[in-house]
């Protein structure tokens, strides 16, 4: 197990073209779990082959325990990747193909048998041992080629998007298989994917990529929750985050924004900290969760009339879609309400946990709500 430490980490590919990656700042600790997350051509794949070795950086350095390893060979690095086209030797059997990498370092026969045997067992593939990877599913040649990786028992794994040839039941099954795996072995671990899901699920920190460019670093809580910027808020949330464009006013010596369902209007009340925000365009993001239908203890929370447009029952929730200020707006309600399309709902809104963001550069606002539910009771007006 180690520290792994990105300073300043720069990659380009040629003089006159954009770099790759630029200025990434990282530093996860001993046994943490890393995502890079981000769409297609955002650079983490790049990033996760210069931690291993495999692409050399531009400038910056990579330290693994504050040990600089930036010039170091691959098979100096004491780092074993898993490569999303999992990579196994198609004559081999899987005893060999686990025991490749150990043989390679000239370990003693029977130091060899008992790894195997312990990450045979550990990837319940003990079954598998004697069958060659044309015999195997894919979730078994994505076992396989982990416990290539983990017969090392290097100082860092990388995964690189391991889970994406996999059909949806068996991702869900294989993500907690390495949720349950990185409890027991506690080996600090960098995992590249674009699915927003697993960097939920999977992380015990995330890094946000685009272009390049780290958006932001953090729990996936605080991802979630407190987004840097509209491409983050935007990137990470399934159903994701719905946006409102609008412009915010002055009423009352408060700082308020407007909605309008086409039926109704309400007032919400955002605070009073930064006026100079009035009459200004931004984007009002709210996530789908946070709109529910009202109920007669509405704790003085706003609420508006909308008709629903569309419904899409997923099981454990409903997802009802309206219109506010001319955008849809989808809310995630209870599995068990059934909304026919025209009918109007009354929804309630929680302006404590509205998030704003500049409609020009799309940088998260610095809006703190009104200090109590009572100052963000809302103007309702029927039309």
């Amino acid at each position: 197990m180690a520290t792994l430490e990105l300073r300043n980490v720069n990659k380009t590919y040629g003089a006159g073209l954009p770099d790759t990656l630029k200025n990434i700042e990282l530093k996860i600790e001993d046994g943490e779990f890393l995502i890079l997350v981000g769409p297609s051509g955002c650079g983490k794949s790049t990033l996760m082959n210069c931690i291993a070795g495999l692409e050399t950086i531009s400038g910056g350095a990579i330290l693994v325990d504050d040990a600089d390893i930036s010039g170091m060979s691959p098979k100096d690095r004491d780092i074993a990747m898993v490569f999303q086209s999992y990579a196994l030797y198609p004559t081999m059997t899987v005893r060999d193909n686990i025991a490749f990498g150990l043989k390679i370092r000239k370990m003693p026969t029977a130091q060899i048998d008992e790894e195997v045997a312990r990450v045979a067992k550990l990837l319940q593939i003990e079954h598998l041992l004697g069958r060659k990877p044309g015999q195997l599913s894919g979730g078994q040649q994505q076992r396989v080629a982990m416990g290539r990786a983990l017969a090392r028992r290097p100082k860092i794994y990388l995964f690189d998007e391991p889970l994406s040839n996999l059909d949806a039941k068996l991702r869900v099954e294989m993500r907690t298989e390495m949720k349950l795996m990185h409890q027991r072995l506690k080996t600090t671990t960098v995992y590249v994917t674009h699915d927003q899901i697993e960097a939920m699920t999977l992380g015990d920190k995330v890094a946000v990529m685009k272009d390049g460019i780290i958006q932001q670093f953090g729990t996936p809580k605080e991802i979630y929750n407190d987004p840097a910027n509209l491409f983050v808020a935007s990137f990470i949330g399934s159903p994701p985050m719905n946006f409102i464009p609008l412009r915010l006013h002055r009423q009352e010596g408060r700082l308020v924004a407007l909605l309008d369902s086409g039926q109704a209007r309400c007032v919400l009340a955002l605070g009073t900290e930064d006026m100079a925000l009035a009459d200004r365009e931004v984007i009002l993001g709210m996530r789908p969760e946070q709109i529910a239908l009202a109920s007669g203890d509405a704790n003085g929370l706003p609420s508006i009339r909308a008709e629903v447009q569309v419904t899409e029952p997923t099981g454990p929730d409903t997802l009802v879609f309206v219109e506010l200020n001319q955008t849809k707006v989808c809310c995630r309600l209870a599995p068990d309400l059934a909304p026919q399309v025209g009918e109007t709902l009354t929804l309630q809104l929680d302006p404590a946990k509205v998030l704003l963001f500049d409609a020009k550069t799309g940088e998260r606002l610095g809006i703190a709500p009104s200090a109590t539910r009572k100052a963000n009771v809302a103007q309702f007006k029927s039309r």
